[in-house]
């Protein structure tokens, strides 16, 4: 996955052509590298140490992180990227067709294509399939940074100041995070249903299927099972487009046994999919983005790195501070 985000990110083809090959910006390397260690670590060592695996709703684990950072890094390159732009146009059509084949690549790629293992069948089951993914993520993330940085730069020769050559991606920033926040707390949940059958889980006898009714009527709910983007991912994608297994089942209400099912005895909503790259969590996703834009911005105009540092240490304090206000006002981080 690394390899294939670094490829169309880094292809400085928006600049003038030179006879002397792009040099690799180390560091940046290095992270990414460390990225893809730190995502093999959790895949594997997950199951033998669940401390380190993706939380099952509220708090972060090490696996928590590697999505952030990997969306951190397609903000950082495209900085590099498109450190200038001779023509707009021309740049937004190669980001938005980069973008496009990452996401379809990340369709292709969780398919499904061994979805009747059982009944020797094969192929895509377009009933089923799930639309949004890792790499689905990372493509939505990586066009809204890359249109914010082709067309709101204001960046003038010798100009210094991030805060008012980058005014307008922090607005970019602010509003997603605005309507991200407005659709979380401000739509109301209604109960739902769901059927779930043997063809889904192996838990109910063959040829039968169960209807679930899940209780909210709130509005404002972080929990699992009534959450708006939960909700919103039901309406737009599906229910049966959304990720079949999802982490908060290993939650201790859910009662999930050692083979990975989930008792009939436990909440319906414990049996329900949910997708944790679902359609609102991708616009954090653009502003986590933006965020690296930010950091590359420092990297691609500084040349000092004593004012590197300054700059990102400035950064990554204000950001931990909204963090910390953000949690003592009750947003915990969870999978919504």
């Amino acid at each position: 996955m690394a390899d294939l985000l670094h490829q169309p990110l880094l292809d400085i083809e928006e600049q003038p052509r030179t006879s002397k090959k792009t040099p690799r910006v180390a560091s940046l390397d290095v992270f990414r590298g460390l990225c893809v260690f730190l995502m093999m670590l959790v895949d594997y060592g997950g199951a033998i140490v669940p401390i380190i695996a993706h939380s099952p709703w509220n708090g972060l684990h090490l696996a928590d992180f590697v999505m952030p950072f990997f969306l951190f890094i397609a903000g950082v390159s495209l900085a590099l990227v498109y450190k200038r732009v001779p023509n707009r146009i021309e740049a937004t059509r190669k980001a938005v067709l980069r973008a496009v084949e990452l996401f379809l690549l990340g369709v292709i790629l969780q398919g499904g294509y061994f979805h009747g293992i059982n009944s020797l069948t094969y192929g895509v089951d377009m009933k089923r399939i799930r639309w949004l993914g890792i790499l689905q993520r990372i493509s939505v993330g990586y066009i809204f940074a890359a249109l914010c940085e082709i067309w709101l730069s204001c960046r003038s020769r010798g100009d210094v100041s991030f805060l008012k050559s980058y005014f307008w991606h922090w607005c970019a920033a602010f509003s997603l995070s605005a309507i991200y926040l407005g659709l979380l707390y401000g739509l109301y949940v209604p109960d739902w249903q769901f059927e779930m059958s043997n063809a889904t889980s192996s838990v109910f006898p063959a040829n039968h299927s169960y209807v679930f009714m899940v209780k909210c009527s709130v509005r404002g709910d972080l929990g699992p099972a009534c959450n708006s983007a939960g909700m919103i991912d039901r309406y737009v994608l599906g229910i049966d487009h959304l990720y079949k297994k999802p982490v908060y089942r290993n939650l201790k209400e859910c009662n999930m046994s050692t083979n990975g099912q989930v008792s009939e005895s436990a909440p319906s909503w414990c049996h329900a999919p949910f997708d944790p790259e679902g359609v609102l969590s991708s616009i954090t996703a653009a502003v986590t983005c933006i965020i690296g834009l930010q950091y590359g911005h420092s990297l691609a105009h500084l040349q000092d790195h004593k004012q590197r540092m300054q700059n990102w240490i400035l950064f990554s304090l204000s950001l931990l501070l909204v963090g910390l206000l953000l949690a003592v006002a009750g947003m915990h981080s969870n999978d919504s």
